[in-house]
């Protein structure tokens, strides 16, 4: 189990990406800023209930520092399997700042990269201890790939994070056509509950703590060897990263 004393790290590292002097940024609407400014308030509150003395602790890499390394065999990918790099993407689907990277980032990162194949993305689970409803979402979207619906799910979800109660991704999964029954059945037997655990505590081996987090790197014949780039970022960093790892 990851402890809230990390979170002071995850707030450092997603403000930069949200001034707070720009509550509204173009790209996105008012109710999204606002539930952005929410998460925050969330996050501050927790913070001053867990403000108190902690005994000294093991000095570890600051997050977002470092290479890191990567077996991939999960098989739901987005562009060429064969592409030359590889990004993978450790999510929440309740955190609105995953929502805003899949709003504002993403459609011209996947437009200039994973569909001309020079890069393929890759989705890992990573819901945060606070975020109620974030691992039964992580459930529904591999259930959802029973059906090969995966990224359909993913991106509904992805940008509702309000909307994630069990009603809500029943209402989800109907307006995919899915069928209902099994993945009802998926949903209350738990059966990707090890597979998403196992997500977690490769994301807590990286030292994350926050989402999203991405591992960027030249694709390996068993997964990827690259680095981490933390945050909601804006297309440009994604795109300086690439470039300094190799990408023409």
């Amino acid at each position: 189990m990851r402890r809230l004393t990390v979170i002071p790290v995850l707030l450092c590292l997603l403000l930069p990406a949200w001034p707070a002097d720009q509550p509204q940024q173009p790209g996105i609407t008012r109710e999204q800023a606002d539930a952005i400014l929410n998460e925050l308030r969330l996050i501050r509150q927790l913070l001053e209930k867990q403000a108190r003395p902690a005994a000294p602790q093991p000095q570890r890499p600051t997050e977002g520092e470092g290479p890191a390394k990567l077996k991939l065999d999960n098989p739901n990918w987005l562009g060429k399997k064969d592409a030359p790099f590889t990004m993978v993407e450790y999510t929440d689907y309740q955190c609105t700042f995953c929502q805003r990277f899949h709003i504002v980032t993403f459609p011209e990162l996947r437009k200039r990269y994973i569909d001309t194949g020079k890069v393929r993305f890759l989705s890992r689970d990573f819901p945060l201890d606070f975020h109620v409803n974030a691992f039964h979402a992580a459930e529904a979207a591999r259930c959802a790939g029973d059906q090969d619906q995966f990224w359909k799910m993913r991106d509904l979800m992805v940008a509702n994070p309000s909307r994630l109660t069990e009603n809500d991704i029943l209402v989800h999964a109907e307006s995919l056509g899915l069928k209902m029954e099994p993945f009802r059945s998926c949903l209350s037997s738990s059966k990707y509950r090890e597979a998403i655990q196992k997500d977690m505590a490769e994301a807590t081996s990286l030292n994350l703590s926050g989402t999203p987090s991405f591992v960027i790197g030249r694709t390996t014949p068993d997964g990827v060897d690259g680095v981490i780039l933390v945050g909601a970022q804006p297309l440009e960093v994604f795109e300086a990263k690439l470039q300094e790892l190799g990408l023409k």
